[in-house]
């Protein structure tokens, strides 16, 4: 088969696996053939291969599913990648430096988190994430003029993840931590990853939306805004980068004019993962540094599980019931899950099976009209602004009176003419 050429530079950090639980119901949302007690190993802790295959050369020109097109991106690599000729390269954990001689036209996603920021960059969708069911494109109906059209997008987590579909959707670039692959899903070895990357297209990613595998321990973690940096350099658009990273410091300084300086001032909030209308265990979530809890980290919250013994559902797969959150009772209670739900449907289901429900109607969350939607477990800069606007407007709303961010400045941005 002809492919593009991509050089894919050595591989500067450890692939170290140490076995990673998993569960088809909370944890990364992704379903899983592993057992509790898988532990997959790799062959070595670094790679080394060069991959050379058939080049691609420039960006679409236009989103291709989004609303809001977007311009050629540029030719050489700039700011935090290096340049050699024609050809660029971006640093990228655990990868190392992959280099490029033309910018992806195609490519695969892990996860919404990615994909939203191509999004953001104006880019054509992934031809695949994990889950498409979990991109939450209608988080895009708050921004005029953006939208993403992901009816094509396929799934790539079915009963497992099969290789013989990286070779399908020949991708110029994946932009999945390998780590993932191998320490979720069985039957993923480290030569997979060398096959797929040498006769598909290279590895450019990381596991940003949580720091609770233990895998992940050993290379480094990336930001919101850093990973979406990396993405913007692997695309060449770091213009529409920067102007996100100006739109979201405006933000962040219109969010501190909304948190209470002092701590005992803000909500206590518990983050579970509620399956079905009518739930009666939930898996639990401790606000951690992953993207995933970005707004909460940035509207200050006191963490009301963190306080308790209850453990991280990354770290111990464990449940809480109605009993123990009565224990706890926190006073606003967000439910992860129920993201394809509007605010409506999820009072009229969830809340009102909580309100007649023995036991939880005891909850002063419950008594005082605060349950919510908890957000989703991946989200980029667009979902971001989306998410934290909600999130502010569901634990202050007596201190929110208006717009935390300008969403019709984002369109703009996303086609190539926002304000430099």
């Amino acid at each position: 088969m002809q492919r593009r050429r991509f050089l894919v530079g050595t591989a500067t950090a450890s692939v170290l696996l140490a076995g990673c639980t998993s569960s088809g119901e909370g944890g990364d949302g992704n379903n899983s053939s592993a057992g509790d007690s898988e532990s997959t190993t790799a062959a070595n802790g670094t790679s080394t291969a060069v991959a050379t295959t058939t080049a691609g050369s420039t960006a679409n020109e236009s989103a291709n599913g989004t609303d809001a097109g977007a311009d050629n991106g540029t030719e050489s690599g700039t700011q935090g990648g290096t340049e050699t000729g024609s050809s660029y390269s971006v640093s990228i954990a655990p990868m190392g430096e992959v280099t490029f001689d033309g910018v992806p036209e195609t490519w695969v996603a892990n996860n919404g988190s990615w994909a939203d920021m191509g999004a953001a960059l104006g880019v054509a969708p992934p031809k695949a994430v994990w889950l498409p069911e979990r991109y939450h494109t209608q988080y895009y109906d708050e921004v005029p003029g953006v939208s993403v059209d992901k009816s094509g997008m396929q799934a790539l987590s079915s009963d497992g993840v099969s290789k013989e579909l990286f070779y399908e959707l020949d991708g110029d670039v994946h932009v999945i931590d390998p780590n993932f692959l191998l320490n979720r899903f069985k039957g993923w070895q480290q030569s997979d990853i060398e096959e797929v990357r040498t006769n598909v297209g290279p590895f450019f990613g990381n596991s940003i939306f949580s720091r609770g595998y233990p895998w992940h321990e050993s290379y480094q973690y990336y930001t919101l805004y850093e990973a979406f940096g990396k993405l913007a350099e692997m695309f060449q658009r770091e213009d529409r980068y920067e102007q996100f990273v100006t739109l979201h410091d405006e933000m962040q300084s219109n969010l501190s004019e909304v948190v209470p300086s002092t701590e005992s001032e803000r909500p206590s909030v518990a983050i579970l993962w509620a399956s079905g209308n009518e739930p009666e265990e939930f898996s639990p979530y401790l606000i951690g540094e992953g993207t995933s809890f970005k707004q909460w980290r940035d509207l200050g919250v006191r963490d009301a599980l963190a306080e308790t013994d209850v453990e991280n559902f990354h770290a111990s797969r464990s449940a809480v019931d109605f009993e123990t959150l009565l224990q706890i009772d926190p006073e606003v209670l967000l439910f992860r899950g129920h993201e394809s739900q509007t605010a409506e449907e999820f009072q009229n289901t969830v809340v009102e099976f909580m309100n007649n429900h023995s036991t939880a109607s005891a909850l002063t969350a419950v008594k005082n009209d605060d349950v919510y939607r908890g957000g989703p477990l991946y989200q980029g800069p667009i979902t971001n602004f989306v998410m934290t606007q909600r999130a502010a407007e569901q634990v202050y709303p007596d201190r929110v009176s208006g717009q935390l961010y300008d969403p019709e400045r984002i369109a703009p941005i996303v086609n190539g003419n926002g304000e430099s």
